[in-house]
C-alpha cells in the first residue's frame, strides 16, 4: 500500500507499478479473511496488506537487533520480529528481490496461505508488495523453536509428555492444512517448529510458501531430503510425510540423526540407543515403540508407502498422558501474563480531531497550519525560480484559498496542478488534499496522500494522524 518516494522528486514509474499491482489484487476479488472467534482459529487478526513503511517502522528500520532467523544461500531470506502501532508484534520474513519477480504470483501465493486459521499454526496475517519488496508477516512466537529446546537447552529438556505433544500438534496442523487444500510444506524440520507466549507448539506457516517463484524448497542437509526430492526436485505431500518422520527422530533422540542411520538403529531394534539419554528411566517404552514405528514407515524409501496425514494424528492421539497440564509447565517456562499497556502521551489537537473523526475540527486545523512544518523539506537554487516556479506557487496558493472557504474539488484542482509539476514536495499540501479526497468520498486516494505526506516526513505527526484516520474510516 502506498508509494513513498523521494523527498527532492517524484517518480510515476513506481506509482503506475503500484497502481498495476493493485489492480491485479483488485481484479481477484479476495475477501478479507475473517479473525474468527472460534477458538480453533488461534484467534488470529485479519489477513491483510501492509505497507513496507509500516514493516520498516516495525522492525526498527530491519535491524539487526531484530533479527530472528537467517537461512542459507538456497533460500537467501531474513526473518525479523517487529510491533506494530498497536502492540501486536509479528514476525517478518523479507525475500530477496530476485525471489519473486511477479508480484501478482506472490500476492495470489501470500492469499492462499492467508486464508488458513488454527490454533496449531503460527498463522500468517499479512504480506507487502511494494515495488521491488516482498514480505510475508506471520503471528511472533515468543518462546524460540524446537530445535532451541531440543538441541540448545540451557535450564531443562524437553521431557517425555511435552515431546508427545509437539508431535500432536504438528500433526494435526499438517492435516488442517491438507483439508483446507495446501498440502505441501516445504523444509518441515525442528526450526519450523515454533512455541507460543504459553508454551504451546505451533507449525510456522512460512513453509506453506515457498522461498521464491522457482527455487529450492529444501535448505537443510541433504541427508534429510526426502529421496523422491533429490531424484526430481518436486515436493509432494508424501515428501512432507518424510519430513515428519525426521521431526520425530529429532524428538526421540534429541538430536538430528540423518535417517538412514537412525533406520539401520531401528531395523538392528537397538530403540535404547536412538533414545535421548537426558529422557532415561523418564519416558514409556511401549509409547517410545509406537513413536519409532510411526517414523520409519514415514521414512519409507517409496512415498506411496509412508501413513497418511490422518494416520499420523489417529497414532499420536492416544498418547497424550498429561492433557490437563499447561505446555509452559512441561517446559519449565514462566506463565504468560499480559503486560501492563503503556502508558500513553496525551494526543495533539491533530490527533484528538482524528481520534473524533471530527473532519471540522481538521480542516481548521489544517487551514491554520500555514506550512511552519514544511520548513527544510525543500531546498531551492536561485535558478530554479523561474515562471513555472512561480505558477505553481500561484498554483499552492489558490489551493489555499479554495481548501479555506471548503471549495474542496477545486482545492484538489490547485493543488494537484502543484504537486504535478514535482519541484517542490510539501506534505501539508498532500495532507490537505488528503482531506480534500475524502470529503468528496475519495478514501483510497485520500489514504495515498496521506501516506505520501509521511513519506515525505516521517516525523511529522499530522501526516501520521492522517493516515491513522483514513485508515480509520476505511474500517481496514
Amino acid at each position: 500500500m502506498g508509494c513513498c518516494e523521494s523527498k527532492s522528486e517524484t517518480h510515476p514509474e513506481k506509482v503506475a507499478t503500484h497502481q498495476q499491482a493493485h489492480s491485479a489484487r483488485t481484479q481477484t476479488h479476495h475477501p478479507t479473511v475473517p479473525a474468527g472467534s472460534d477458538p480453533e482459529t488461534g484467534g488470529a487478526p485479519p489477513f491483510s496488506e501492509f505497507s513496507f513503511s509500516d514493516l520498516k517502522t516495525a522492525t526498527n528500520n530491519f535491524s539487526p537487533d531484530y533479527i530472528v532467523s537467517e537461512s542459507g544461500e538456497k533460500a537467501p531470506n531474513v526473518v525479523y520480529k517487529g510491533r506494530l502501532h498497536n502492540r501486536r508484534w509479528i514476525a517478518v520474513k523479507k525475500f530477496t528481490k530476485l525471489a519473486w519477480p511477479d508480484p501478482k504470483q506472490f500476492a495470489e501465493e501470500a492469499w492462499g496461505v492467508g486464508k488458513l486459521r488454527h490454533r496449531r499454526l503460527a498463522n500468517l496475517i499479512g504480506y507487502c508488495c511494494d515495488g521491488d519488496e516482498r514480505l510475508l508477516v506471520a503471528e511472533y512466537m515468543p518462546t524460540d523453536t524446537l530445535a532451541k529446546h531440543l538441541f540448545h537447552w540451557e535450564n531443562q529438556t524437553i521431557e517425555w509428555a511435552m515431546r508427545l505433544r509437539v508431535a500432536l500438534h504438528i500433526a494435526e496442523a499438517l492435516d488442517y492444512c491438507s483439508t483446507e487444500g495446501r498440502p505441501l510444506y516445504h523444509d518441515l524440520n525442528a526450526y519450523r517448529v515454533l512455541f507460543d507466549e504459553d508454551g504451546d507448539p505451533r507449525l510456522s506457516c512460512f513453509g506453506l510458501m515457498r522461498n521464491s517463484r522457482d527455487g529450492k524448497s529444501y535448505s537443510t542437509n541433504l541427508a534429510y531430503t526426502p529421496p523422491e526430492y533429490l531424484r526430481n526436485g518436486r515436493v509432494t505431500p508424501e515428501s512432507v510425510i518424510y519430513s515428519f518422520g525426521t521431526v520425530l527422530l529429532d524428538l526421540l533422540s534429541g538430536k538430528h540423526i540423518p535417517p538412514s542411520h537412525a533406520l539401520d538403529m531401528i531395523r538392528g531394534k537397538n530403540i535404547i540407543l536412538l533414545m535421548d539419554s537426558h529422557l532415561e528411566g523418564k519416558f514409556s517404552t511401549e509409547e517410545a515403540t509406537v513413536v519409532v514405528d510411526l517414523a520409519s514407515q514415514c521414512l519409507q524409501y517409496e512415498p506411496r508407502e509412508r501413513p497418511n496425514r490422518k494416520d499420523l494424528v489417529a497414532t499420536l492421539a492416544p498418547l497424550q498422558t498429561k492433557p490437563d497440564v499447561p505446555s509452559y509447565v512441561m517446559l519449565g517456562i514462566p506463565k504468560h501474563e499480559e503486560a501492563p499497556p503503556t502508558p500513553q502521551r496525551p494526543l495533539s489537537a491533530m490527533g484528538e480531531a482524528c481520534s473524533r473523526m471530527d473532519l471540522t475540527a481538521i480542516h481548521q486545523i489544517l487551514v491554520m497550519t500555514h506550512y511552519r512544518d514544511d520548513e527544510g523539506t525543500n531546498e531551492l537554487s536561485f535558478q530554479e525560480w523561474t515562471q513555472q516556479m512561480r505558477d505553481m506557487l500561484e498554483a499552492r496558493k489558490r489551493g489555499d484559498y479554495a481548501f479555506r472557504d471548503k471549495d474542496f474539488k477545486g482545492a484538489i484542482d490547485c493543488y494537484s496542478q502543484f504537486i504535478d509539476v514535482g519541484t517542490m514536495v510539501s506534505p501539508t499540501v498532500f495532507a490537505r488534499r488528503s482531506l480534500c479526497y475524502l470529503l468528496n468520498e475519495q478514501p483510497d486516494a485520500a489514504l495515498r496522500d496521506a501516506m505520501q505526506a509521511q513519506c515525505v516526513y516521517p516525523d511529522w505527526p499530522t501526516a501520521f494522524y492522517m493516515q491513522k484516520r483514513q485508515r480509520g474510516g476505511r474500517g481496514s
